[in-house]
């Protein structure tokens, strides 16, 4: 596969992904022009549970084993736990000081990166996790704004859980056979569930809805949530954690161009100049580390696929460096392949590297191929040749 390929299709992916952040902002707008006023947590269900159940009955796949854990986990750190303190933040806090707390979960995904998937943070990456924040600060922060103790810490454990669920949910990657849309249901009823007994015992009974509200829960839970997160969990397993978590960034932004041009909100000279700060620091957050010798192509221009050699893998050769090479931009052939999905392995180098996906055979033949000592990046695909039987 050639490094223009590659290119176009890390862009491609990234670009799919920032839908995710631009659709998010228009939450702000729909909920204050459409949803009943002071219930956030029966908001925040009604986007979550619903949607969760649907993509259930859609995909037909439940987690097993480790699994259920597993999503207990993510659905309460992406949906469970972040709903309600990013709706705690918002009430306690400006509109301005929460949407800059919110601008941080790229530095903190740059933290947990750097913990859980050995992934360094670069100058680069720390100079557009500030540039972001400032000028985001510079398109939602007023002169007048008050803090508020509570509020902060609530809005910075939402911004943490955030970007803990973004970097796991990389780590941990997806059981055999099971895809993004299967995840994200298991995510969605786990939060849901989880902020269920909250929002009854916060909020009490469901309010009144009229159409209008009926149409503002539709959008935020299909639009808002079940595509919204199918995107995002898609795009996590393609390019890395922190590349995507710096596209929320795009989030804050897409709000206050969605109030300038549907709610007649204006926009300050300021404003425009936070925005395109913003906006750079998320560009710059999407540019990759500069190759270094004996890395990986894969590093600076996207996730590539790499073919593992049979013969070196299964024992019938010496292994070296050379037994794993780039594969061209041509799928294998059918006789070729074990299965139809390539094998997915989530490590930054071969001695941490884990296969996250692939069938029992094809594992085999990649376990003994990253002994090669070829390096190899977070969401990186494996294809097997052929099987050690």
């Amino acid at each position: 596969m050639t490094t223009a390929t590659r290119s176009t299709g890390y862009a491609g992916t990234l670009a799919l992904t920032a839908i995710t952040p631009i659709v998010w902002g228009s939450t702000y707008a729909v909920t204050t022009e459409f949803l009943p006023p002071d219930r956030p947590l029966f908001t925040a269900l009604l986007r979550a549970l619903p949607a969760g159940l649907v993509l259930l009955a859609l995909t037909r796949v439940l987690p097993r084993g480790r699994w259920i854990g597993r999503t207990a986990v993510l659905g309460v750190l992406n949906i469970g736990a972040f709903f309600p303190l990013l709706f705690l933040a918002a009430y306690r806090l400006p509109g301005g000081v929460a949407g800059v707390l919110g601008a941080v979960v790229p530095m903190f995904a740059l933290a947990f990166a750097a913990v859980l998937l050995a992934e360094a943070p670069t100058r680069r990456k720390v100079l557009a996790g500030v540039v972001g924040v400032v000028g985001v600060a510079l398109v939602v922060l007023r002169g007048n704004a008050e803090l508020d103790t509570i509020g902060v810490l609530a809005g910075l454990a939402g911004a943490a859980s955030m970007a803990a669920g973004t970097v796991l949910t990389k780590r941990w990657g997806r059981p055999d056979g099971v895809g993004p849309l299967a995840l994200t249901g298991w995510q969605l009823t786990a939060g849901g569930l989880f902020i269920a007994p909250l929002a009854v015992l916060i909020e009490g009974a469901p309010p009144a809805m009229d159409g209008r509200a009926i149409g503002g829960y539709l959008y935020l839970g299909i639009i808002g949530t079940a595509l919204a997160y199918w995107l995002w969990f898609r795009g996590i397993s393609r390019v890395s954690a922190t590349s995507v978590a710096f596209l929320g960034l795009l989030s804050p932004m897409s709000a206050a161009v969605i109030g300038w041009i549907a709610l007649g909100q204006a926009l300050t000279v300021l404003q425009i100049l936070g925005l395109a700060i913003a906006l750079a620091g998320t560009v710059l957050g999407q540019i990759p580390p500069k190759s270094t010798p004996g890395a990986s192509s894969a590093e600076s221009a996207g996730p590539e696929r790499i073919r593992l050699d049979h013969d070196a893998s299964c024992g019938k050769g010496p292994v070296s460096p050379e037994s794993a090479v780039a594969e061209d931009a041509a799928e294998p052939t059918a006789p070729e392949r074990i299965s139809r999905d390539p094998l997915v392995v989530d490590g930054s180098s071969p001695k941490s590297a884990t296969i996250v996906r692939g069938n029992p055979a094809e594992r085999a033949v990649a376990a003994a191929s990253l002994d090669t000592g070829r390096r190899i990046v977070p969401g990186q695909e494996l294809v097997a040749a052929k099987s050690c039987e």
